[in-house]
């Protein structure tokens, strides 16, 4: 008899939380393009643009841990698609708010609050979705093409929010950005199941493939989060730490990047939508290129070195290109080495999070949070601190912090070891545990 050949149903769902996480950042980062007209409408500075900036993220990372735990216990197809409905909502509402409102810097402030809630499910979602849909050897990959869509949403938000503003003006953007997310949260609940034998199109070849590179499952009820474990892990607080630098660097080119083409450059609207996408097509080629890295290195190597390896190389390379790129004079070449300052840090994103599937498992949703947590409170500052920086002492000296934290990140991931789990004697007794059943 043929053997049975095996779905892919997987890859499409991959493919599709890339979709998800371009979106996110489309939503995310519309803002950065139409804060230009938003600072003359509301009569606002730079420094408390990035208030609102700053909201944003601090409400994605306060939300990290609970996001990570809901995920956990309801599973990513129910918890996704009430964030798509949520922050869908709080994207239109961002352009509802009128300017000569009483305090009307704070309802700005308020509502990218809320907005950021809503988006902190994405990431913590998807890896307790990986860690139920796909083997540890296919994790690298997987996560390189979801967050590839960080760089594509990012990548498109410039010319796309532009051509919006020039048709309809700044508030359009949010309300199409709106809609957007709103039918994606339907697409997933429609495509999406929480596990590969809940979902019809998975035949019994794809199981087996999957859960051939799991973990064997434990019998009886859901084991409580170990959070005395998970907090005196140094793998744990390696990817914190590490992760709030990348978010240093990367909220740079998210929050302040246009404005900095805008401002610092002299470019005209058009000229700027041009230029500010090419670090995010660089953030995508990243993602792509440091999740087969990730893979093809930890099976010749081993996962140290596919992991932490990659993403140590990934943040010196950052740090230099920061700083060479912002002693530039000529604007392409700065634009271009900047952009690849971009580019080199998104080759470590795939390892963040494919580390903390491979030392987490059941708990990834919960470890993921707590260490994007990491990453938003660094974007959080340097959403307020890189205008104040500017400001005082220059784009050069903005650009050098950034370069200063991201390689000081480096420490951190070389405490980094995929192989030292959270709970070894538990991982050691479900080696002796029979997989559970289909």
């Amino acid at each position: 008899m043929a053997e049975l050949a095996r779905s892919r149903v997987r890859l499409g769902l991959v493919f599709f939380l890339f979709v998800i996480s371009a979106i996110a950042f489309l939503d995310r980062t519309n803002i950065s393009v139409a804060g230009v007209e938003m600072r003359q409408e509301y009569g606002i500075d730079q420094v408390q643009l990035g208030w609102v900036f700053s909201a944003f993220l601090i409400g994605y990372a306060l939300f990290q841990v609970p996001a990570g735990w809901l995920s956990a216990r309801f599973g990513p197809r129910k918890v996704l698609t009430c964030a798509l409905v949520w922050w869908g909502i709080f994207t239109a509402l961002t352009a509802v708010v009128p300017p000569g409102a009483p305090h009307a810097l704070m309802l700005l402030v308020a509502v990218r609050f809320a907005l950021g809630i809503g988006e902190s499910v994405v990431y913590p979602s998807g890896n307790q979705f990986l860690s139920r849909w796909i083997p540890a050897q296919e994790r690298g990959k997987a996560n390189g093409l979801i967050f590839a869509g960080v760089g594509a949403g990012s990548g498109i938000t410039p010319p796309l929010i532009t051509a919006i503003i020039l048709w309809g003006g700044w508030r359009a953007s949010f309300y199409v950005c709106a809609v957007v997310g709103l039918i994606a949260g339907l697409i997933w609940y429609w495509i999406a199941r929480d596990r590969p034998q809940d979902h019809a199109a998975v035949n019994s070849a794809e199981i087996a493939h999957i859960e051939a590179g799991l973990p064997p499952a434990r019998v009886g009820a859901q084991d409580p989060v170990p959070w005395r474990a998970i907090f005196s892990s140094l793998n744990v607080w390696g990817l914190f730490i590490s992760y709030f630098a990348f978010g240093y660097v990367i909220w740079i080119f998210f929050s302040w990047f246009y404005t900095y083409l805008h401002d610092a450059r002299g470019l005209d609207l058009k000229s700027t939508a041009a230029y500010a996408m090419l670090p995010f097509l660089c953030m995508t080629g990243g993602c792509l290129a440091g999740g087969v890295l990730n893979d093809m290195i930890a099976a010749r190597h081993g996962l140290y070195w596919g992991r932490s390896g990659v993403a140590i190389v990934s943040f010196i390379l950052t740090g230099l290109f920061l700083m060479i790129g912002s002693m530039a004079d000529n604007t392409i070449v700065a634009v271009v080495v900047l952009a690849a300052g971009a580019g080199a840090i998104y080759l470590s994103q795939s390892s963040f999070w494919s580390v903390t599937a491979d030392i987490a498992g059941p708990h990834s949703g919960v470890v993921s949070g707590f260490m994007n947590m990491g990453c938003q409170i660094g974007g959080a500052l340097t959403s307020s601190l890189t205008p104040w920086i500017a400001l005082q002492f220059g784009w050069m000296a903005a650009f050098f912090t950034g370069a200063a934290i991201v390689l000081a990140g480096v420490l951190a991931w070389a405490v980094v070891d995929p192989n030292r789990l959270i709970e070894p004697k538990r991982a050691a007794d479900d080696l002796l545990t029979a997989r559970v059943p289909a």
